[in-house]
């Protein structure tokens, strides 16, 4: 196989580029998720190497060193970080000329002409499931006979093979987590809501679900839910448990690993079995049965994204969710003594001043224990950024951060310009957590723990520094 090096490029100071992260950012507290779709192929590739520079903190002269010696070097992208990732793609081209250079992400495989428009320094640019793909470009396969890539060739013209069928067998994919080991530092990764240190990988690819704004689904996994068999998941749980014994928490990243019921219980009594803690993505629709289930066998957390109180909203996005059933599956959460980090978006279409309110309300009414709030971003790929350039409330460019790699407000309505969207962020991140029954959840988790204190202290800090940045955002 080639000499292959899989990179995360560098980028904005405390940017979670990660494919785990699916709209990429700077966060309110720091936050680094796993660079699992690019370990993916990475585990593929015999002797290949694999570099996070954001979460590990390195500039171009850290890392560069390593594309010397390299025949194929593959960089991951989004629509927020692609101006800087072409730039890294050309800094390697400059260092090692004979490269073979590709591109994989959810913003080349929607735009894949987009790369070859910005820069002569990309040799090819991969659509969804391209595991397979950077295996046969690996072996030496011509580009030509590669599916699932659109590449240029040797008279400089941008050609597009044909797609590659979906992967159904995910037990075809080895585990992650040895490439971890390897090449990451674990203590590198961390959320506000998650246990540290934690270790999270796929057990499945794709979501049921339609929501318009969501990236994943509509880009590069699909609507079809297609999951390891439950004897892979545990035998890489069980490697975790082994060559990691420092974790507290393993999340399992899936758009919704809850969307199978009866997998989701079988996996849940097989994690029992094992003492694991665990936690995963779920929608507010859990049956309690499951949900009990879950709890039985070690969950401890469930990144719920809520996005909005008001039914109506929920309906424009296709949600597939009623906020009554939401308020349900809460107070099942809290009474089983499942933990929730709820997530929430401004700004989505039919949003106005009193659904925001609304929302805000909501959120303290049901009060999960931690929050992350949101603006709505129109990621090419999705239905909302169709629905967004055609209606005006967006422009189509691919600007969805400040030069700081701060979120900014994108959509703009006659009736709610972007600007009051973006200061109500602030203002629900203040109402909700300025409360004095969420003060005294979190001194009183500070004060049963010490390495708590010691984080929620750091995170203080960071949400404080977050505010302030909007503010020079806003005034910018």
């Amino acid at each position: 196989m080639m000499r292959s090096l899989f990179m995360q490029g560098p980028s904005f100071d405390g940017y979670d580029g990660g494919a785990g992260a699916r709209y990429q950012m700077k966060r309110e507290v720091k936050s680094f998720w796993y660079p699992t779709w690019l370990a993916q192929p990475a585990a593929m590739v015999e002797g290949s190497r694999l570099i996070d520079a954001p979460a590990h903190d390195q500039s171009w002269d850290d890392i560069k060193h390593e594309v010397d010696d390299k025949e194929l070097i593959v960089l991951h992208t989004s629509t927020p970080s692609f101006r800087q990732d072409i730039k890294t793609a050309e800094l390697c081209r400059a260092r090692n000329p004979k490269a073979l250079i590709g591109m994989v992400g959810a913003k080349v495989a929607v735009e894949p002409d987009k790369a070859f428009e910005a820069t002569s320094a990309v040799d090819f640019v991969c659509a969804a499931d391209y595991d397979f793909t950077i295996v046969d470009i690996a072996n030496g396969m011509p580009l030509a006979e590669v599916q699932g890539i659109t590449w240029r060739n040797e008279n400089g013209e941008v050609v597009h093979n044909p797609d590659r069928p979906i992967l159904m067998d995910m037990d075809s994919l080895p585990m992650v987590s040895p490439v971890y080991k390897r090449d990451l530092d674990p203590m590198k990764y961390f959320g506000g809501y998650l246990l540290h240190p934690y270790v999270s990988f796929y057990t499945g690819r794709g979501c049921k679900s339609r929501c318009t704004f969501c990236l994943w689904p509509q880009t590069i996994s699909g609507h079809n839910y297609r999951f390891r068999s439950i004897p892979k998941v545990i035998e890489e749980v069980q490697y975790i448990m082994r060559e990691f014994p420092d974790t507290k928490e393993i999340f399992f990243d899936d758009d919704t690993l809850t969307d199978n019921a009866e997998r989701v219980e079988a996996l849940a009594a097989e994690l029992g079995k094992l003492g694991v803690t665990w936690s995963c993505n779920a929608k507010a629709n859990v049956p309690r049965k499951t949900l009990e289930a879950m709890k039985k066998g070690g969950c401890r957390l469930l990144l719920v994204g809520y996005e909005s109180g008001n039914q109506k909203i929920l309906h424009n996005i296709k949600k597939g969710l009623r906020v009554d059933v939401a308020k349900q599956f809460t107070k099942d959460c809290h009474e089983l003594g499942i933990v929730i980090h709820g997530t929430f978006i401004l700004g989505l279409p039919g949003e106005t001043l009193e659904t925001i309110e609304e929302t805000i309300n909501y959120a303290k009414e049901i009060d999960p224990h931690t929050i992350q709030v949101s603006l709505a971003a129109p990621y090419p790929g999705t239905f909302l950024y169709k629905q967004a350039v055609e209606n005006g409330w967006f422009d189509g460019t691919d600007h969805l951060l400040s030069d700081g790699g701060d979120q900014i407000a994108q959509l703009s309505y006659p009736h709610l310009p972007a600007a009051v969207i973006f200061d109500k962020v602030e203002e629900f991140y203040k109402r909700f957590y300025f409360r004095p029954s969420k003060i005294w959840s979190i001194v009183s988790e500070m004060l049963r723990d010490w390495e708590m204190m010691k984080r929620r202290l750091r995170e203080g800090v960071e949400f404080f520094s977050f505010l302030r940045r909007r503010k020079d955002v806003a005034a910018a």
